[in-house]
């Protein structure tokens, strides 16, 4: 019989708390029917999977003390009570165990981000956060016998700044949450005299470079007879950076600042768009650029590594220099009046050891650490 043990106390909603339920439930399926996976969470309720022992705690999430603590000292004593033949810690810490194969899901890109002056001063958590996660990173890392990213620039990352060698890319599970309408008339609306609408589904955080859209949209107000309109999904209440934005470009009759959307209104959003424009910094994928391909939508994204890999293959995208205002007022100007501005890529799929699915990444934890487990 094998032990496997998934560490996630930290998730409990959420994009994560998805992640790890389609963790656990390819697991459950890659493992044998008498073989043990046991899961620590927050609480067990969020985890009631048939076949998954779920261990409690609820107290991992009130500091990051704790958190560390736990980690770098309590999992160790817990190691040594559950024996386990294959320890998989989902979110970024590498914990002191005993000696079981390690592994080890990194999905937060921040340790590789140089926030600028303007990023601190909207968050000032951004620069320690940054620094704290490259330490987070490399502590312990070597201990494990594969570190799992979601994108090839981040496993190159991790080559450059740690000396990491067993990498894989693994891609996440995009479910379809959004039901997107006929493609043909999605295609045909672009074509229909009116505003060019583009949507910007974003968080108010300071690497979201919302401001870059906006005053793109300003240059664009004078220079076009076909009017360009944005829609994001802020309101100024959320905190300091979306009020400085509602602030500054509220008045501007282009920007509707339409607020979080629930499922229901992001699927009229991107139905009704013309394009997305998504010209955020920093992303572990980029959600949005998936959901609009699943709508169909042209792509006006950052031309950032994250963005390329997100996109992959496609037919109907343009990269833009992700703080150029200049290059984005040309990309609205160029799409408002017809010219040609989308264009297809082709995207190679990652080197090997590369997992498309969960399913695949734990063809590849048995293969790699089963047969070194104790």
């Amino acid at each position: 019989m094998t032990t496997v043990v998934v560490s996630a106390v930290n998730f409990s909603e959420g994009g994560p708390l998805t992640v790890l339920r389609q963790c656990l439930e390819s697991a459950r399926l890659a493992l044998g029917p008498n073989d043990r996976l046991i899961a620590l969470v927050h609480d067990c309720a969020l985890v009631e999977i048939e076949g998954v022992e779920a261990i409690a705690f609820p107290k991992a999430k009130r500091s990051y003390l704790r958190r560390l603590q736990l980690e770098y000292f309590g999992f160790k004593k817990l190691s040594s009570k559950l024996k386990p033949d294959l320890w998989l810690s989902l979110h970024d810490m590498s914990p002191r165990l005993n000696g079981e194969a390690q592994a080890v899901y990194c999905h937060n890109p921040a340790p590789f981000f140089s926030p600028t002056w303007r990023d601190i001063w909207f968050e000032p958590s951004l620069g320690l956060f940054s620094a704290f996660y490259r330490w987070i990173y490399r502590f312990n890392l070597h201990s494990n016998r594969l570190v799992i990213v979601q994108q090839d620039w981040l496993r190159k990352a991790f080559r450059d700044r740690y000396g990491a060698k067993n990498i894989i890319v693994a891609y996440p599970r995009i479910d379809k949450r959004l039901a997107p309408l006929n493609r043909l008339e999605q295609f045909a609306r672009m074509n229909h005299e009116g505003p060019l609408v583009l949507f910007y589904p974003t968080l108010p955080r300071a690497f979201k470079n919302i401001e870059t859209l906006c005053a793109a949209i300003e240059l664009v107000e004078k220079r076009t007879r076909r009017p360009v309109k944005l829609h994001v999904t802020i309101d100024g209440s959320e905190n300091s950076y979306a009020r400085s934005i509602v602030k500054r470009y509220g008045q501007c009759e282009q920007i509707a600042f339409i607020g979080r959307q629930d499922r229901s209104g992001m699927a009229r959003e991107y139905a009704s768009c013309s394009a997305l424009a998504f010209p955020s910094r920093l992303e572990t994928w980029g959600l949005p650029i998936t959901e609009a391909k699943d709508f169909a939508k042209p792509l006006m994204v950052a031309d950032l590594p994250y963005a390329r890999e997100a996109v992959g293959s496609y037919n109907q995208v343009a990269f833009i220099a992700a703080t150029d205002v200049d290059a984005w007022a040309d990309a609205m100007l160029a799409a408002s009046n017809d010219h040609i501005l989308f264009k297809s890529v082709e995207h190679l799929q990652p080197a090997q050891p590369f997992a498309s699915d969960w399913a695949a990444l734990w063809h590849n934890l048995s293969q790699l650490l089963r047969p070194q487990a104790k």
